[in-house]
């Protein structure tokens, strides 16, 4: 591994330069183009000529949900809970989301000192007609579970949750969700609910933009990974290698799975959600074919083990759907903390679509190891030329 200088992926983002809001119409952001060191800048409208005909799109299908969850202490004191992951009855996400009994989360706790390890902090909230009475205990305090119980079971954890959570804005928006953000805070094809934040480069599409992409003969793949809010965690140690990777869950179908087998043309991620998750899926049929166990889960660090040889994509990926076929499924389940940093070599994409991320992140990290220090010129055309940044703002296209 070569060693990487964070301060190298740092630059100067000014305040005004975030976007707080999205635009009023998706694809009427910004879209810069930039291919072997040449960049233009168009509008994401634009996209569908810089795809040629076969490309395969490849977009993380997950929905966010309302993870933050307010209760007020009897004493009016506010306590606010930040679902992270789940932790029992399972840690599948679309099993709990079902549950219709007491789950149990991993979460962040804000005011956490005022609420008493005996105490039961209570909302109330109607469902279909229904008043239901929801209810968190400290589970664990210092691992910071928290189990929450409600009166019926024919109502989901998820309709508990849409009903009384909040949109988990990303927190250098500085400002509270507004009812607006329910809707724009979620790509047009979200479907399954998970994620605590958006895969915000699918924010630009639109139908129109879809169609466009159809009619060119572009074709579409869906992958699933629930985005969790370590996505903003910035790096704090000198040596990057060291950053805690935050763990994400995936899902991919078996005929997503022989779409990129299948595909002989440029394969595209939406999203950095979307290249995290196609890197793991071959980093899975590395481990397989190294007689590795058939546990999806890709450490950190894994991708960059000292090996004689590899294999190819279509080999690594073959061998998943040997395993799948052996296992009688049709969709496998994983979780992935793959760090992609300078050195990495990429496997499973061409190109990929992305926002304009913070500075001195694992995102910063990704960016580079795609286009090396041409990151800079890319970034500093964007603020030269008013792009909007971070989860709202403008968007971008690059090219291996």
């Amino acid at each position: 591994m070569q060693k990487v200088n964070l301060k190298e992926y740092e630059y100067t983002l000014p305040e005004e330069r975030i976007a707080k809001y999205p635009l009023e119409k998706r694809d009427h952001s910004k879209l810069l183009h930039y291919r072997k060191g040449v960049i233009t800048h168009h509008h994401f409208y634009d996209l569908p000529q810089f795809l040629e005909k076969g490309t395969l799109l490849v977009y993380n299908d997950t929905k966010v949900i309302p993870a933050r969850l307010i209760f007020q202490r009897e004493t009016g004191a506010r306590i606010e809970i930040f679902l992270l992951h789940p932790a029992a009855p399972t840690t599948v996400i679309p099993e709990i989301m079902l549950a219709t009994h007491p789950v149990t989360w991993e979460v962040m706790i804000g005011n956490a000192k005022k609420w008493k390890s005996d105490e039961t902090l209570r909302g109330r909230l109607t469902i279909q007609g229904k008043e239901i009475i929801l209810e968190a205990k400290l589970a664990d305090r210092e691992k910071k579970l928290v189990e929450f119980s409600w009166n019926s079971t024919e109502i989901p954890f998820v309709d508990i949750v849409e009903a009384s959570g909040e949109i988990p804005l990303p927190p250098y928006l500085n400002r509270q969700a507004e009812e607006a953000d329910k809707d724009r805070y979620q790509t047009v094809y979200s479907e399954k609910e998970g994620a605590v934040a958006a895969p915000t480069a699918g924010l630009h599409f639109t139908e129109k933009v879809f169609e466009e992409l159809r009619n060119k003969g572009v074709q579409e793949a869906q992958v699933t990974l629930h985005v969790s809010a370590g996505t903003f965690q910035p790096i704090k140690v000198d040596d990057v290698t060291l950053h805690p990777m935050h763990s994400e869950q995936i899902h991919i179908s078996s005929r997503t799975i022989q779409q990129l087998i299948d595909n002989n043309n440029q394969t595209v991620a939406v999203g950095t959600t979307s290249v995290r998750t196609l890197e793991s899926l071959y980093w899975y049929g590395v481990k397989l074919l190294e007689n590795l166990g058939n546990e999806f889960q890709i450490e950190k660090l894994f991708p960059y083990r000292d090996r004689d040889s590899l294999p190819s994509k279509k080999e690594a990926l073959q061998a998943i759907l040997r395993q799948m076929k052996s296992d009688g499924k049709e969709e496998i389940m994983g979780e992935t903390e793959i760090f992609i940093f300078p050195g990495y070599e990429f496997k499973m994409i061409d190109g990929l679509i992305t926002n304009f991320h913070q500075p001195g992140t694992t995102l910063m990290l990704l960016i580079g190891s795609m286009i090396g220090d041409d990151w800079k010129k890319v970034y500093q055309e964007a603020l030269d030329k008013d792009y909007r940044f971070l989860s709202y703002g403008d968007s971008s296209l690059l090219w291996l």
